[in-house]
């Protein structure tokens, strides 16, 4: 029994004795006081160490935010000043005109002045002289002065409009009164045709009219020159106009061309007007074919040119434009003039009478009864006055 009893004491001393050698084991001794106090000042150490090195983050990470700080403050100085630079610049040439020497004296000043801030700012840039007290504040006063200088800009511009406004109105006003000063001039000379009985002048018609002659004539000399080149057929070309016609003279198919052109020309004559170039390029368009214009000038670039509302720059239209300006002006007197003036053609085969119609063959006048071959040029009817058509006879 006794032994039985003895036994769990003995293995708890074992365990004791276990312990305490595994412990010295570990520290290199027994556990006194001192180790124990060893042991305590190495973690605290190690706490203190971790505690400084904290510290150390945030100093570093707080220098870092205050530099950006004094970049941004310093770039905002840099921007306000340029803003300034731009409003003074525009406020010296609102000065110019009108002219005030006091304003671009005083614009004049302040652009150096903002030249002179620039300037130090480069320098305090260069030599890495950015210090700022207090770079939140130098910020919000910089981003004031920037929008105050884009303020002033809007208001220079603002006071530019005004002006250029009350110059529009001071031109609207001015030709306004030259406008009515005109009218009562028109309607003087209004006044004065009209007790006078008649607005035109027959001679000055029957002049306008022999210089349109005279111009188409040119032009269907040219376009047979071109037509020859080209190798037409003057004589098939002569048939195809006037089937009908025989003429004594081969010179004389001419007038089946100047007849076609005429035809043409004059078409609309008692029509309302229309602008010239309008008028011309419709002329233009029903006068000239486009096989014709292609047969003559191997393309179309003439009448797409004239299509898309240009007007060519070559002697084949120059030609045209000096035929139909002669035509127009002879349209415009007719339009205008007190008695009306009115075109009259006479019909194939009707006796010649030299009232209404000049022959342009000589030589038919030896016939014992001419009759028209051809309608040539139309005449006019001027009140009781007549121009006379010119007509080929056979």
């Amino acid at each position: 029994m006794d032994s039985v009893e003895r036994s769990p004491r003995k293995g708890r001393l074992a365990r004791a004795i276990a312990k305490v050698l595994h412990v010295r084991a570990v520290t290199g001794g027994a556990p006194d006081d001192g180790g124990i106090q060893k042991a305590k000042s190495r973690d605290k150490t190690e706490k203190d160490g971790f505690e400084v090195q904290t510290f150390k983050d945030e100093d570093e990470e707080e220098l870092r935010h205050d530099g950006r700080m004094v970049q941004e403050a310093f770039l905002s100085k840099l921007f306000a000043s340029v803003s300034a630079v731009k409003a003074a610049y525009a406020e010296m040439q609102f000065a110019q005109s009108p002219r005030d020497a006091d304003g671009i004296q005083a614009a004049d000043e302040m652009v150096i002045s903002e030249l002179k801030h620039l300037s130090e700012l480069k320098q305090a840039y260069l030599k890495k002289q950015l210090n700022e007290a207090s770079p939140g504040t130098t910020l919000l006063l910089s981003e004031i002065r920037e929008q105050r200088s884009t303020l002033k800009m809007y208001e220079i511009t603002a006071r530019k409009l005004d002006s250029l406004l009350k110059h529009r109105d001071s031109e609207t006003a001015s030709l306004k009164k030259k406008l009515s000063e005109a009218n009562k001039a028109n309607k003087l000379l209004e006044t004065r045709l009209s007790s006078s009985g008649r607005f035109f002048f027959p001679e000055t018609f029957v002049s306008s009219h022999r210089q349109a002659l005279k111009s188409i004539e040119a032009f269907v000399r040219l376009l047979i020159t071109e037509m020859v080149s080209a190798g037409w057929d003057l004589d098939a070309a002569a048939e195809a106009i006037e089937p009908a016609a025989r003429f004594r003279n081969p010179s004389h198919k001419c007038f089946a061309f100047e007849s076609f052109v005429c035809e043409k020309m004059f078409d609309g004559f008692n029509r309302p007007n229309s602008p010239f170039a309008a008028f011309c390029r419709a002329k233009y368009l029903r006068l000239v074919h486009p096989k014709m214009e292609a047969s003559l000038f191997g393309s179309l670039d003439q009448r797409d040119h004239i299509t898309s509302g240009g007007l060519p720059d070559t002697p084949f239209f120059a030609a045209f434009s000096e035929m139909a300006k002669r035509v127009w002006l002879l349209r415009r007197l007719a339009l205008s003039s007190e008695p009306e003036i009115s075109a009259f053609q006479v019909r194939k085969g009707s006796r010649f009478s030299e009232v209404y119609m000049e022959s342009l063959s000589d030589d038919a006048m030896l016939l014992p009864e001419p009759l028209v071959a051809l309608s040539v040029a139309p005449g006019f009817r001027i009140g009781k006055s007549v121009v006379q058509c010119q007509v080929y006879l056979c």
